[in-house]
Parts: C-alpha cells; structure tokens; sequence
C-alpha cells in the first residue's frame, strides 16, 4: 500500500500560510503593504471621487453650458497639478457674448483649485515669463479682451500673445538681452493658462484652447452665491487631495498615450485632460472622451462658420460701397456703420460692439485686404478700404451672376 501523502499542517482559523502562494495572473500578496495592482486600484478611486467633488463644486456656483464643459473644466484643473508631465499645456478659454455669463465666477472656482495659481491682472509680458519657472504656475487672466480688443491695444500686447502661443508646447523659450554685458537669456514659457472674456479670443489661441461658451443664466437657474472666506476653504481641500493624488502618478503619466477621438493640435491640447481622466479610472475615461470629441467638432464647427462669415462680409462689403454709390474708397469707420446697422447682417451682434475695426482687419486678412490711410472729402485723412483691393476676392469668392440673356420665341 502506498504512502499517505504528507499533510498540510493545520492553521488556526484565519491565519495566513506563509509564503504566500502565487497565483497565475494576480500579484503575489505582500504582508507589509497593499500590493502594486491594489494601490493603484486605491488610487484609481481616490481620482474619480476628487474629480466628483471637484465638478460638483463648480457646478454649485457655476452655471455651465452643457455638461461636457463641466467635464472638461473638471479635467484642466486637475490636469495642471501635473503639468511637468505634459508635452503640451492647454489653454482655457471662457468666453461669452456678454457679460454677466459667469465668466468671472468661472474663473474664481477655478482659482482656488488649480496648481499655484499666477493672476496676471495689468501684469507686464516680461514679469509674466519671468514668473514661469521649471515647475510652472497656472497663469490666470480675466477680461482678456481688453488686452486683444482694439488694434492698438493688440498691438501693445502682442508680446503677451506670442508668450501665450509660445507657452502651448514644450521647449519654446522667450530670448532676453539682459545685464550690464547684454547677454541673451533664455525663459521658459511653459505653462497652462485659462483667460476669460467676452467674444472670441485671437484665433491662435482660440486654436490652443479648450473652449468654454458661457451664456447667461435662464430664470429659474439658481447657483450658490461665491464668498471667498467662507467658500474658497473646500475648494484649497480639494486642492490638496488633487496634489496628493497625482503627485505619486507623474511617471505614470508621463508614460501615457491616450486613444484620442480626435486629431492634429486638438488631440495635443485634449490629451493632458483625457490622461488625468484614464488615471481616475471609473466613468471619467468615457466621459472625456465624450467631451473631447463633442467640444471639438462644435469648435471645428465654429472655425468653418467663421470661414463662411468671411465670405458673408465680402458681400455686405460690396453692397455698403454700393450703398454709396461706388465711392473708390471708403472710410473704416463708414463702412462699419454701414455694416453695424444693417440688422439683418451678423455684424452688429458680433461683439457686445458690434464689428469692431481689429474684428473687420481680422476677417478680411485672409483675403489679402489691408485698411490704409486715405483722404477722403474735405481733404480729411482717415483709414479706409480701397474699393479696388476687394475686387479680386469678389471675384473668386463671391462672384455676381451676370444677368441672363432674353431669348425670342
């Protein structure tokens, strides 16, 4: 008769054998500590309720358009708390036909969750990219209109638009001659940034932007009202356990290639939000990517809107200089009254101004037509628009039917 097989020695009820034994496909258990599969698992968890509770404070003061916005908001904050990971630091740009959309409100919530947070208010271009270090500050600007509104205005900030261009991608500094040698520095530019305002932002930064369309609350939309000693202590909470729970993931994230719904500078620009959402796991991934790809046609949308509205403008141009009888030129600030009065044109909704000189430049640049100084009658000089400079845009773009010709019987 064969030998019994040896026994396994009893353990007392509930005690553990040692050494654990593996199993094929799961991680051997440690005694000392939560295995690798567990912490991230722990940490996957902590990630989608912080995000809830994040979305569920800006939604308590905040009305916003639909809920993809909410979601993407929820997102870029979290994402700046890992912005060393990124090869690219998206912009948010909230925007609004008017005001009292909640732009400003937005924009408190979001100061008071996101990564050292830098306002920018009359700030100077060289102090701002003077500020950005090699861990960088979320830049924060409120009314950015005002810095891109008028031509002359724009002008004066083109060097702060050129740093917001430039700080969208790793590895483009700002070069400074600076010191009694007058030696060429380099400054990173590297950082997020949310800007809000009224009407769109310039298109190269509407281009790096997740965009935000505010609208005016409906009655009957109630939020809470925001008050910074009382309401601005659960927002730094939340803060601190975003920090704590990304700060532990920044290899993973560096390492991550998200499946993108989308392409080109929109999948560079979605994809630090639609990271942070893998990392949280639960139902952040599906909602991201819902976001990305529902906010991103509506954008594309707007884009080809906008090249139709160029098209659109060609034409109501050359009805206001007929309106005049054909004059050779036109004066900007006649042609703009010509186009802000006519209500069944878009123009004087286009902005809370209506068509703005810059707005008209803006749109009638990509045809190759520029204003000019000009005299006009009364021996005034003003800019204007030369009729003939429209005359080849016309033609390839808007062309007038030539009549046809009667036929007898």
């Amino acid at each position: 008769m064969d030998d019994p097989a040896p026994s396994t020695p009893s353990l007392p009820v509930g005690a553990a054998a040692w050494p654990p034994v593996a199993v094929p496909g799961r991680p051997r258990r440690n005694e000392d500590g939560p295995s690798s599969e567990q912490h991230n698992l722990a940490s996957a968890s902590e990630g989608e309720e912080v995000l809830t509770s994040l979305r569920e404070q800006i939604l308590r003061y905040v009305v916003m358009p639909s809920e993809e916005a909410s979601v993407a908001v929820t997102l870029w904050v979290a994402a700046t708390h890992l912005q060393t990971a990124w090869q690219h630091a998206p912009r948010l740009a909230v925007v609004g036909p008017a005001k009292r959309c909640g732009k400003s409100r937005l924009l408190d919530v979001i100061t008071e969750s996101v990564h050292d947070p830098l306002i920018t208010v009359n700030a100077s271009a060289a102090a701002v990219f003077r500020s950005i270090t090699d861990t960088p500050p979320t830049l924060l600007v409120d009314e950015a209109d005002t810095l891109f509104g008028s031509a002359k205005v724009a002008e004066k900030n083109e060097e702060m638009r050129g740093l917001l261009n430039a700080g969208h991608q790793r590895n483009r500094p700002t070069l400074r001659v600076s010191g009694p040698n007058h030696e060429v520095s380099k400054f990173p530019t590297f950082a997020m940034a949310a800007l809000a305002g009224i009407g769109d932002l310039p298109d190269t930064i509407m281009d790096r932007s997740v965009v935000i369309r505010m609208r005016r609350r409906m009655p009957g939309e109630k939020v809470a009202e925001f008050r910074t000693f009382r309401d601005t202590p659960p927002l730094h909470a939340l803060r601190e356990r975003l920090a704590t729970w990304l700060g532990p993931l920044h290899a993973s994230a560096m390492e991550l290639t998200p499946a993108m719904p989308v392409e080109d500078r929109a999948a560079d620009t979605w994809q630090p939000l639609v990271s942070v959402a893998d990392l949280a796991g639960g139902t952040w991934p599906s909602l991201a990517r819902n976001a990305c790809r529902v906010m991103a046609k509506h954008e594309a949308e707007q884009d080809q809107d906008r090249s139709s509205l160029g098209i659109r403008l060609l034409a109501d141009v050359r009805r206001a200089f007929a309106s005049e009888g054909n004059p050779p030129a036109l004066r900007t600030s006649r042609l703009l009254d010509i186009l802000n009065q006519d209500a069944e044109t878009p123009w004087p909704e286009y902005t809370a101004n209506g068509l703005t000189p810059r707005g008209l430049q803006i749109l009638l640049n990509e045809y190759g037509i520029r204003s000019a100084p000009k005299r006009f009658h009364g021996n005034v000089q003003a800019r204007g628009y030369t009729r003939r400079h429209f005359a080849d845009a016309w033609a390839r773009y808007c062309p007038e039917h030539a009549p046809e010709a009667a036929t007898g019987d």
